[in-house]
């Protein structure tokens, strides 16, 4: 499940989501609120979460539905590098987070791993930082 407020965003995460094999893209979501329905309703294995959203922030929306559906991967995603918005995903649960500026080869990379930890009841949030080059 895609979840950013920016369609152009969500656009160019779908293309290349899209051609990688054993991803499939369930829904789309433009903002925190709609992320948590839509989590519920298709059940998505990860979900990728725009920190900034309206109606309801990425940090709420990832609380929720880790509360709810607690073996569902989330990753944030934000233009801000780090600091208090990764911490903040950290502690909603989340898995990893990337700033938008990665590259896409990463984002992949990160969905890929977070899943297959998932898989294995194993766990290490992933950042930016964290992930080789």
């Amino acid at each position: 499940l895609l979840a950013d407020d920016h369609i152009v965003v969500r656009q160019g995460l779908k293309a290349l989501l899209a051609a990688e094999e054993g991803i499939e893209i369930v829904g789309e979501a433009d903002n925190g609120r709609e992320a948590v329905v839509m989590t519920k309703k298709f059940l998505p294995d990860v979900v990728v979460m725009d920190v900034n959203m309206p109606r309801m922030d990425g940090v709420e929306a990832s609380k929720r539905i880790k509360r709810d559906l607690p073996g569902t991967v989330v990753i944030g995603l934000s233009m801000h590098d780090g600091g208090q918005h990764e911490s903040a995903m950290r502690e909603s649960g989340a898995a990893a987070y990337l700033t938008k500026d990665s590259a896409p080869e990463r984002l992949i990379e990160t969905i890929l791993r977070c899943h297959a930890a998932s898989l294995t009841g194993t766990s290490a949030f992933l950042s930016s930082s964290s992930l080789s080059e």
